[in-house]
Parts: structure tokens; sequence; C-alpha cells
């Protein structure tokens, strides 16, 4: 009773900090029920003199993995602790999931200290659990949210690796790194002198004016090296335009831009990096609405390369902004260009929300992309770019290309890639085709519900890894 009086005191004494901690745990590589304490886990449970060790053989069978149990009032320092299990520690690289197991059990696991943001806690440390990335990763993932608009607040937290003095946050802006981030917002005059008729026949049906962004990281100090382009559907609202959606779903459209989201975050990441790699990032941005002067379905419009584009379906519009985006990028002498777009519902039937599909004409580049995947844990899946589906989009009647392929119902996502593949010139190209990714219900147990942000990982992953090529 002393004893449990004297955890009761603690507690109430050091509330007022308002500090939490979350430890792991692995599973025995035995079957059996034992635990193994991480470094830190096993450095907590020596100032308690064995005490976190205790508590766990009695509170229950083994930890499993991304399980998790809470203890009130054990260290003087947090009133908190979660100790959340890991999994087992001999996991590797997987050849079937294509991802590194042990990294996503930590994340996934690390995300469980959003079960401490519900007891009014402003601050946790988190266990590196010996990969402090993809602790940091799970923590800072599995605690972000999004709740500005609403009048109700959820305790703001942030979190820091145990045992060190770095804190990690979700906020990220260019303003610090203004000295080597550029940005352009280009307005519709400069996108009307670039003669991008394909992007501005789709933004011609809102009352809003489109913008073309562009932002340029320089963190080499070789200003000679080729950028990479960065390149991402912006579409701030997708209503179909006169091809008009049905209204089911139709708010999620909002997030049409992820594509555009992801290249900027990943610009911002590469410059708190400070990674040593030029980047450049273009954006169209616009709306596809229904009016008087929005495209209607047998319009014939102009691209900047000069390909003329019958225009069957409004409603595949993100293909004609991103083209003249291309032929763009083509002027910046590129080292490679990755397009990300939430282009088609076909991508999201056939790979759903587990990966990513690229379409490259570059096996080199593929890899680059593949391997940054399996680090990330957020997968891609290479598909195919056959002649096949250039057929379905250069046999068009009015015109030399149809935004549609010809048999409509047929492999969508590789006729939409076949399409942008007519206004690419350069060896090195991918286009990320992210719509099945867009949101998170419950699959991505480190992700919150909502708009995911993938694969932004992935992509700065990706650009450090050229970045110690070059």
């Amino acid at each position: 009773m002393r004893h449990r009086c004297r955890y009761f005191s603690v507690a109430q004494n050091n509330w007022n900090a308002r500090k939490g901690l979350v430890l792991g745990v692995y599973e025995s590589e035995e079957e059996d029920d034992s635990l193994h304490l991480t470094e830190s886990a096993a450095g907590v449970n020596r100032v308690l003199s064995g005490k976190l060790t205790e508590l766990l053989k009695i509170s229950g069978p083994g930890l499993k993995k991304g399980k998790s149990r809470i203890f009130y009032g054990l260290h003087e320092d947090f009133p908190c602790i979660a100790v959340v299990g890991l999994g087992r520690n001999s996991l590797g690289v997987c050849g079937t999931e294509y991802w590194d197991t042990c990294k996503e059990n930590i994340r996934a696991a690390i995300a469980g200290c959003r079960v401490l943001q519900n007891h009014v806690l402003t601050h946790i440390e988190v266990d590196g659990c010996n990969d402090s990335q993809s602790a940091a990763e799970g923590a800072v993932l599995g605690l972000f949210t999004y709740d500005d608009l609403k009048t109700k607040k959820k305790t703001r937290v942030t979190t820091q690796l145990h045992d060190t003095h770095t804190r990690t946050s979700t906020d990220s802006l260019l303003a610090p790194y203004a000295d080597h981030v550029t940005v352009h917002k280009r307005s519709q005059e400069w996108i009307e002198e670039q003669q991008m008729g394909a992007f501005l026949s789709v933004s011609k049906g809102s009352e809003e004016p489109p913008v073309f962004l562009e932002l340029h990281y320089n963190g080499c100090p070789d200003n000679a090296q080729c950028p990479l382009l960065l390149v991402g559907k912006g579409i701030t609202f997708d209503s179909g335009g006169i091809s008009l959606k049905p209204p089911s779903g139709m708010d999620a459209m909002r997030a049409d831009m992820g594509g555009a989201a992801t290249v900027c975050s990943a610009i911002v990441t590469a410059a708190a990096l400070n990674l040593p790699i030029n980047i450049i990032g273009l954006a169209p941005l616009c709306e596809n609405m229904p009016s008087g002067k929005a495209n209607k379905p047998g319009d014939v419009v102009t691209a900047k390369n000069g390909k003329t584009i019958q225009v069957d379906n409004t409603d595949a519009e993100g293909r004609l902004i991103l083209a003249d985006a291309l032929c763009y990028a083509h002027s910046f002498n590129p080292r490679a260009i990755v397009n990300a777009a939430t282009l088609t519902g076909a991508m999201d039937v056939a790979l759903g929300s587990a990966a990513t599909g690229v379409f490259t004409n570059s096996d080199w580049l593929w890899e680059q992309l593949h391997k940054a995947s399996v680090v990330t844990g957020d997968r891609v899946w290479r598909m195919p770019l056959f002649q096949h589906y250039t057929r379905q989009v250069t046999d068009c009647q009015l015109a030399d290309l149809n935004n549609v392929g010809k048999y409509s119902r047929s492999g969508g996502a590789c006729t939409a890639a076949a399409f942008l593949r007519e206004f690419v010139t350069a060896p090195h190209w991918a286009h990320l085709d992210i719509a099945g990714v867009m949101t998170n219900k419950d699959e991505v147990p480190y992700l919150k519900k909502g708009m995911s942000g993938r694969p932004t990982r992935t992509l700065v992953e990706f650009a450090a890894g050229l970045a110690n090529q070059a």
C-alpha cells in the first residue's frame, strides 16, 4: 500500500508537467510471452529499479505488435508511460511486402503515442527504438491533427526523442530557407505568354484565375548541376466540369491538388534537411468547374508543344494541365522529371491504397524510386507503359490526341500515362498516379483518417538518394 500511495503522490505532484513517455518492447524470437526491452526502455527500467518489467509481467500476457499499455505514476518526470509492442527485432526487408518490416512496425507502434494525447499532455518523449527516423516519423504522423476550422481544438503536442534535446514538429514553412528557396507565383498573363493552352482550357470554367507555382531549391553548391524536376497536379477543386461528377464524394475533390501538395512538401523537407541537390517544383493550380466558358466535350485545345487535344471528357482534366507543365519542365535541362497526380479512379481500382502506381520510361529511375519506397514503407508499384495504350489516345478523329482512351472503361490509368508520355522527351521520366493513396481510412496505422499526404516521404527519400549519387 505504501508503494501504491507513493506512486499516486508522484503522479499528483508531477501531473502539471503534462509530459508523457513512449517506450518500446520487442517480442521474443521464441514461442513464448517473454519481452525484450529496447535500450531506452531498459534504461528507464533501471531508474525505476525494475518496476517497469514487473508491471509488464503482472498486467497481462506478452505485449504483441501494435498493442500498448499505459502506466501511471511510475516516474517522477513522466506521469504517463505508454509501453508499445514492436514485434520481432530480427525482421528486415520483406521480399513479398517490399518494405522494411522492422521500420514499419516501429512507425506503427510509436504512433500509438496518440493514446497519450487524450490525457491532455503537451509534450511526449518517444523511444528511438534503434531507428530514430522511423520512430520520429511514427510520432509526428500519428499525432498530426488538422482542426484549424474547428472551434474545439485538440491539445497541441510537441514530441522529442527520449534522451535527446531535438524536438520534432508538424509545422514546416519555407521562410527559414529563403536563402536557398525561391518561389515564383506565375500569373494568368504569364501562362498565356507560355502558350499553355491545355492548362488555360481547364481553368477558364472557373471564376478563380489560374496560378502556375514554381519553386526552386538550390541545395547544391555546384550551380551547374542539372536539377531534379518535380511536377504536381494542382486542381484545387474538381467538379468534373461539364462532364459533372456525381455528388456523392465530390467533397473529397478538394484533395485533387494532392500532387502539388506532395511536391511542395517534398521541397520544403529537402530544404529543412539541407539536401545537397537542386530541385525545381512546378504546380499548375486551378479549379475545374462547369460554366458557359468551360471546356465542352468535343472541344479541341492546343498544348504548349503544339500538339492538339480533343477533349471528350472534361473530367479528365488533370492530364491537360500536366501536359503543359511537363513541356515547361524540359526547359530546365532536368536530371529527371517526376510528376505526381491524383489522376485516375482506375488507379484506385487497380492497386487501392497499397501503393502508388509508377509509369516510367527509365529503368534507372524506377530503381531509385522503388529503393526509396522500401525504406519509407510508402510503396510504389511499376505499371505498364505499352504502345498498346499509346495507340488508344493517338487514334483520334479531330486532333493529334484524345484526352481519354479509345476504350474508355479499359486500362484508364495506363491510357492516362500514355497521354502524358506524348509531352515528354526526357530520357528519365516517371508519372506517379497517387489517386489510390490520396486518403487514409485505417489502412496505414500511423496515419490519421483523411488526406494522407502520400507519397511525400518517398519523394524526399528518393531526392536524398540522388543527392548522395551526385
